[in-house]
C-alpha cells in the first residue's frame, strides 16, 4: 500500500456513513490525486486489511470506482488502476471534434419532431441522474440522436465509435471535476436543431467539445503540479 493511500485512510472514515462510503471516498481521492500510481493492482485482501473493514465493502467500493472509469477489472490482475493520459483524451477529443459537427451538419435537415422529443427526453433524464455510467450513456444517446439523420452509414458509426470510447474520458471526468455535462451546451444545440439554424447549433458544439477539453486540460495541470 502507498504511503499516500495510508494518510488518506489515516484522515478519512468519521465522515462517512457506510464502509463503502469511506473506502470509495478514499480510493477514489487517492486515485485522482495520483496516491495511487496508474496500473497499480487492488488486491481485496491488502486493501480489507488497511481499511480495516471485511471484503464486501472493498468489492462494492471497487465496482463503484469501475463505473467512474477509474478502476479496471482485468484477467488474472483483478482489478487495477486506469491509465488515462491527457494524451488519451486530447486524441479523442480532437477526433469528435472532426467528425461530430459533420454528422450534425448532415443530419439536422432530416430530424424529426420525435427526433427532438427523444433528445429533450434524455437531457431530463440526465438532469436527474448521478450515476456516472449512465450519466455517459445517456449523454451518449442524446448525441446520437441528433446525429443519427446524417444519412451516412459509416460516418454515423465511426462518430458512435469515439463517442463510446470517450464515455471512459467523460466518467473519469465527471470523478476528477463533479457532474457539470454541459447541459447548457446540449439545451442550445438542441433549440438550434428545432429552428434548423445549422450555423447556431455547430458552434454550440464547438464550444461544448472546447470546453470539455479544456477543463480535462486544466485537471491535469493542477494534478502535476499537486494543487488540489
Amino acid at each position: 500500500m502507498s504511503a499516500g493511500l495510508s494518510e488518506l485512510i489515516q484522515s478519512s472514515g468519521p465522515r462517512y456513513r457506510t464502509a463503502t462510503e469511506y473506502v470509495e471516498a478514499t480510493l477514489r481521492e487517492a486515485i485522482l490525486s495520483g496516491a495511487i500510481a496508474p496500473g497499480t493492482p487492488l488486491r481485496q485482501e491488502e486493501l480489507a486489511a488497511s481499511f480495516k473493514v471485511s471484503r464486501m465493502p472493498i468489492r462494492e467500493a471497487l465496482r463503484q470506482l469501475e463505473a467512474q472509469a477509474l478502476v479496471d477489472f482485468e484477467p488474472h490482475r483483478g482489478a487495477v488502476v486506469v491509465q488515462i493520459t491527457l494524451l488519451d483524451a486530447m486524441d479523442n477529443y480532437a477526433i469528435r471534434a472532426a467528425l461530430e459537427p459533420q454528422a450534425l451538419r448532415l443530419s439536422i435537415p432530416n430530424l424529426t419532431e420525435e427526433d427532438f422529443e427523444i433528445a429533450e427526453d434524455l437531457l431530463a433524464e440526465i438532469d436527474q441522474e448521478q450515476d456516472p455510467g449512465r450519466m455517459g450513456e445517456l449523454n451518449r444517446r442524446f448525441h446520437m440522436t441528433l446525429y443519427a439523420q446524417a444519412g451516412l452509414p459509416r460516418l454515423i458509426a465511426l462518430t458512435e465509435q469515439h463517442l463510446a470510447s470517450a464515455d471512459r474520458h467523460l466518467r473519469f471526468h465527471l470523478a476528477a471535476v463533479g457532474g457539470d455535462m454541459g447541459q447548457d451546451e446540449h439545451r442550445e444545440i438542441l433549440a438550434a436543431c428545432r429552428v434548423r439554424d445549422e450555423a447556431t447549433a455547430i458552434d454550440a458544439l464547438a464550444r461544448h467539445h472546447r470546453r470539455a477539453s479544456e477543463a480535462m486540460k486544466a485537471y491535469f495541470a493542477a494534478r502535476s503540479s499537486g494543487t488540489p
